[in-house]
């Protein structure tokens, strides 16, 4: 079966792979796999500061500090996609990766969703990173030419709110489509978004709105 997961990019630090998956409890995990020996390791990030912590014990001999901040910043800005397992040959004897809490299907709709797909394209930077500047430039704009929203701005509506219409509406555009979102797909996508770079996805459009409803 196929999981949730980035490319998988390869380390410097020490021989190594790493890729960012989707946990089942909810999050994402970066998975370092040795190449060298039969070890991983899974680091959980947190989503709001970025930073990772140890899932279970491991070996700092084998999964260093340095190794493990390598790991996260090489895995930043990577969009997800269904991707099979990863095989890695180790003492030439090759060895299927276990995935540790592979998500259930239904709970990673979002990432194989047309708008999903559509933000990655569009957004995507040459290095396949999602470029989180451009689409906040770009939904900003929206914000500002948006009636919507200004009648939203005047009403003093959440932050909150205005996010999820925003990007409902850009979201639907973006991808051809007539029709919009659900609002808990709209929250499932932007919590997705929010996953592949820890520090807010939309950081500089929340800090926009806010500006707006100070005035």
């Amino acid at each position: 079966m196929n999981i949730i997961r980035t490319a998988a990019v390869e380390l410097s630090s020490i021989p190594a792979i790493a890729y960012k998956q989707k946990l089942a409890s909810g999050g994402s995990g970066v998975k370092i796999l040795r190449l060298d020996v039969d070890a991983a390791a899974v680091i959980t990030v947190d989503r709001r500061t970025g930073a990772g912590t140890p899932f279970a014990k491991l070996d700092a001999k084998l999964f260093p500090e340095e190794a493990i901040d390598e790991a996260l910043e090489a895995t930043q800005g990577l969009p997800y996609s269904a991707r099979g397992k990863i095989n890695v040959k180790v003492f030439e004897e090759k060895k299927e990766a276990e995935d540790v809490e592979e998500i259930e299907e239904e709970k990673v709709d979002m990432v194989k969703s047309d708008e999903y797909a559509a933000i990655v394209a569009r957004y995507s930077d040459e290095k396949g990173k999602l470029n989180y500047a451009l689409m906040n430039k770009d939904f900003m704009q929206f914000a500002n030419k948006s009636k919507i929203v200004a009648d939203m701005l005047g009403a003093k509506a959440s932050v909150d709110d205005m996010l999820v219409f925003i990007v409902k509406s850009r979201a639907a555009f973006i991808a051809g489509k007539k029709d919009s979102l659900p609002d808990k797909d709209v929250a499932a996508l932007i919590e997705t978004l929010d996953e592949i770079d820890p520090r807010s996805a939309f950081k500089e459009l929340t800090a926009f709105l806010r500006r707006k409803l100070a005035k």
